[in-house]
């Protein structure tokens, strides 16, 4: 039951935008809990680099005086990687094509982390 809610969260971010590639939920110490990843795109991989980014981002964000974590935005030439809590033990995790339009992919993932946090 609760897998697909999750499942049917990721379906609706992925369908709100074109340039949305992957998505995935995963918990803080980087086991993906459920994803709708392109073929070729290794589960565990990004299991890891998320988990590894988001420890990363909050310890910045401590040690820099900026407050609680909300966000992590990866830009590389190739495209974005969005990380976003859904709640204390789990963040979602999206990629994204270079073209994308990150205003309103914030929107989206920050209403899908919220439904997300909400089941977790």
């Amino acid at each position: 039951m609760r897998s697909d809610m999750l499942t049917s969260i990721l379906n609706d971010l992925n369908g709100t935008s074109a340039e949305i590639e992957a998505s995935a939920v995963i918990s803080t110490d980087g086991l993906v809990i459920d994803a709708l990843l392109p073929a070729g795109m290794d589960e565990d991989r990004v299991g890891a680099m998320s988990a590894a980014m988001l420890s990363l981002g909050e310890r910045t964000s401590q040690e820099l005086a900026r407050g609680e974590l909300e966000q992590v935005l990866v830009k590389g030439k190739d495209g974005y990687i969005l990380m976003t809590h859904a709640n204390q033990e789990s963040v979602l995790t999206v990629v994204a094509k270079t073209n994308a339009r990150l205003g309103l992919i914030f929107l989206d993932v920050k209403r899908a982390a919220d439904a997300i946090g909400k089941i977790l």
